[in-house]
């Protein structure tokens, strides 16, 4: 028969594996104050500079755009109820030529 090993039960594993976490981490090299802060400022400062480029690009293209009228923005007209009663006084009277020309 083949030599199996037998598992741990899952609390031995999961104590293992704190076990394993603590040592790597006593291994780590952690950064100095100092160098945390201009690491930081680094960071800080190319975010900044991307969002602000990112900015200027976006709303440059978006100029552009509706420069050569791209973004043509028309106003929707306005119903009023005189507008709907004028239409519908047309359509009426249209109506009634049309039926009045097919009777006659």
């Amino acid at each position: 028969m083949a030599d199996k090993k037998k598992k741990k039960n899952i609390f031995s594993r999961i104590a293992q594996l704190f076990k394993d976490v603590r040592q790597e981490l006593r291994k780590v090299v952690w950064p100095s104050k100092e160098k945390l802060k201009a690491t930081a400022a680094v960071v800080l400062v190319i975010i900044l500079f991307f969002a602000v480029y990112l900015s200027v690009i976006g709303k440059g293209g978006q100029w552009v755009l509706e420069k050569i009228g791209f973004y043509k923005q028309e106003e929707p007209e306005q119903t009023t109820v005189e507008s709907i009663a004028d239409d519908t006084a047309a359509t009426t009277a249209a109506t009634t030529a049309a039926t009045e020309a097919a009777e006659g």
